[in-house]
């Protein structure tokens, strides 16, 4: 979890600084179909070995994942990368209550107080203004939810299909969503909005780059993040997804951002502290005696 959110993070920088060039459902559709290429020479040289039979539990853990990435980006395009970084983060503790309420993965008040500790730290760094148009904040909301049962479904897939596949599944559809909806635009004249209905655009000169690297970066950060989700409980791994706000104040120093102030320590301090909280918790379930749990 902590190499994907890694990945996640250069993806963001990546589509920020394509904003003013494409809209989101444009930077969808590279992103995946980026992807798509850079996975299929594995796929094949090495076909996956799996059980499957569980397609419709598949196609919808791709659409579920397809939605969060359109308002994700939405969000990177129009808001503070901070902000929608926050909002996306959510994501854990929605994993939290729906566990929780419909999954029996409740973890105790320490997994509770860690994911609650992980999301004040969240806050702290980024601060996050509202000042911005209601239907910003509905997306980051949406993203958050969304992301959450995409999560959640990942670790029932991964006992039926290779983690290649499942970010496979993902991939086709995040490409043929859009390019559906590029085709409601040109053909049948349907307005863009900017989200879902967009204009067919290519990259020009170094967005090429910007592109490739938003497109190979996720898929880094997709992959590993099947991979976490499909070892362990959604509320446990979740946690380590706050990561993400530890790499992308890096990667912003590095292109030019101020140190950290005092605030934002103290809220890395915490996103730390709640994965210090999570990894004692299971140790100490391991080392419970099954009957004395």
């Amino acid at each position: 979890m902590l190499t994907a959110a890694l990945g996640f993070s250069i993806m963001g920088g990546a589509a920020k600084s394509l904003k003013g060039s494409f809209d989101a459902g444009q930077l969808v559709f590279w992103r995946n179909l980026i992807g798509i290429l850079a996975l299929a020479p594995g796929l094949i040289a090495r076909p996956p070995v799996q059980e499957g039979g569980k397609l419709r539990r598949l196609a919808f853990r791709g659409m579920m994942g397809t939605i969060a990435l359109y308002t994700l980006l939405y969000c990177i395009l129009h808001i503070p990368l901070g902000t929608a970084m926050s909002y996306n983060l959510t994501s854990a503790l929605f994993i939290a209550i729906f566990g929780f309420l419909f999954l029996g993965e409740y973890h105790g008040r320490n997994v509770l107080f860690a994911v609650l500790l992980g999301f004040t730290g969240m806050l702290l760094i980024y601060k996050p203004v509202m000042h911005f148009p209601w239907y910003y904040h509905f997306a980051g909301l949406v993203s958050g939810i969304v992301s959450a049962v995409a999560y959640i479904t990942l670790g029932r897939l991964s006992k039926y299909y290779d983690p290649r596949v499942i970010v496979l599944s993902f991939l086709t559809l995040g490409t043929l969503v859009p390019l559906f909806t590029m085709g409601l635009h040109s053909w049948a004249g349907l307005p863009a909005d900017g989200l879902f209905i967009v204009a067919w655009r290519w990259p020009v000169g170094e967005e090429w780059v910007a592109v490739l690297v938003l497109g190979l970066a996720a898929l880094f950060g997709q992959y590993f993040v099947t991979k976490a989700y499909g070892s362990d409980k959604a509320g446990v791994v979740s946690v380590f997804g706050y990561a993400n706000i530890v790499y992308s104040i890096f990667i912003g120093m590095a292109l030019g951002d101020a140190f950290p102030d005092w605030m934002s320590l103290l809220g890395i301090t915490c996103i730390i502290g709640s994965g210090l909280v999570i990894a004692l918790q299971k140790k100490k379930n391991r080392l419970v005696p099954e009957g004395n749990k």
